[in-house]
């Protein structure tokens, strides 16, 4: 165990990858999502009427909470050049006849456009557009029903028969912090565990000293035991300060006991270690051993579900999915971290966890004890 601290330590990539890589992922993260929601989303509007009702729309969209009106072009051409060169989101044009509709009370269409090239972006937009939309159509009807004569309260009421009211559960003022920085800087964690693990076995038979334990008479079993100990050991006090700086400093939420929490970051530690054993056991060389981790490690927090849900992917890859440990410790961590729904529905994610880690260091042994 000493010898494998010290060769860890005086591997000096090794060593600022594994304690410099994840805590300036949660930095840059953290710096990125720190609005944590997004606002003044950039909106063009074209006024083609000019009317008094259009001008009071036009005062409205400015009131806005979620949009910045920064342009108002002259034309739909201008309009869509601005959003061509990335200068406006959410481009509002309000028709020539709008106020002559309005003053009738006829239906008046005015056409709204979302940039759907960016998703984060344009998701945000509808939603924003539409909370906008839905108001000053309501207040428009009312003020129609009023010009006929009808009592405010009574015309209130036309427009509020159903009230759908929205409520978001777990993360109330859906927070991007919240939502993304820990798993993304666990994402960068968990790769620079696995770069570390593939060298468990092959970084030994790569060096002259795999001669010298040999004829020590050091069996296998001890040798891996002892090394495997430490990897983990290490992985689990790199990961941490990550807590630390994620529950305590940042505040991001963390509705389960912490104890549990880290028992079961434990177990995926042991899991993902094992995937890198069983890699590191049957490559040629160490570069193979690390492809071979990284084609598990990179892809996996997209394939997990964190992001992108499981159901909305085909059948196959859902199964596929389902045989890497990130993709349960990605899940796990969504359901501690907002939800906590109890040891009960989380006991099978800590036994799938296990049983990945039995079967390959189970294969992984078999491999080495006939080398």
């Amino acid at each position: 165990m000493h010898r494998e601290i010290f060769y860890m330590w005086r591997d000096r990539s090794l060593r600022n990858l594994l304690l410099i890589g994840p805590l300036l992922g949660l930095v840059l993260f953290y710096a990125t999502y720190s609005a944590q929601a997004l606002k003044d989303i950039p909106t063009a509007i074209v006024d083609l009427d000019q009317s008094a009702a259009s001008r009071e729309l036009v005062s409205n969209l400015n009131y806005a909470e979620n949009l910045k009106v920064l342009a108002y072009p002259e034309s739909y051409d201008k309009l869509e050049e601005l959003v061509k060169r990335g200068k406006i989101v959410v481009g509002i044009v309000i028709p020539e006849n709008f106020g002559q509709k309005v003053g009738l009370g006829r239906q008046a269409n005015i056409f709204t456009m979302v940039d759907g090239s960016n998703m984060i972006y344009s998701t945000n937009a509808v939603t924003a557009v539409l909370t906008v939309t839905r108001t000053v159509s309501a207040e428009i009807g009312i003020k129609s029903l009023l010009a006929r004569g009808i009592n405010y309260n009574q015309a209130r009421d036309v427009y509020q028969t159903i009230n759908f009211r929205e409520e978001p559960w777990f993360n109330p003022t859906l927070n991007y912090a919240y939502f993304l920085v820990l798993a993304l800087a666990l994402n960068v964690w968990q790769q620079c565990c696995m770069l570390a693990a593939c060298m468990n076995i092959i970084g030994e038979r790569g060096r002259s000293s795999w001669y010298q334990i040999k004829s020590s008479g050091i069996s296998k079993a001890k040798l891996f035991f002892s090394k495997s100990l430490i990897h983990i050991s290490v992985f689990m006090l790199l990961v941490l300060p990550i807590y630390f700086l994620t529950f305590v400093v940042l505040k991001v939420p963390l509705r389960c006991n912490f104890f549990i929490f880290l028992l079961f970051t434990l177990l995926f530690v042991i899991a993902l270690h094992s995937i890198g054993t069983l890699a590191s056991s049957f490559s040629r060389s160490a570069v193979d051993s690390s492809r071979f981790g990284m084609i598990i490690a990179l892809p996996s927090f997209i394939l997990s579900g964190y992001t992108w849900p499981l159901e909305a992917m085909p059948h196959y890859t859902q199964q596929l999915t389902k045989l890497l440990p990130q993709t349960w410790f990605f899940q796990g961590i969504n359901y501690f971290t907002f939800k906590n729904p109890g040891l009960d529905f989380m006991a099978r994610y800590f036994l799938i966890l296990s049983v990945i880690a039995v079967i390959c260091y189970g294969v992984a042994a078999l491999i080495v004890s006939r080398s």
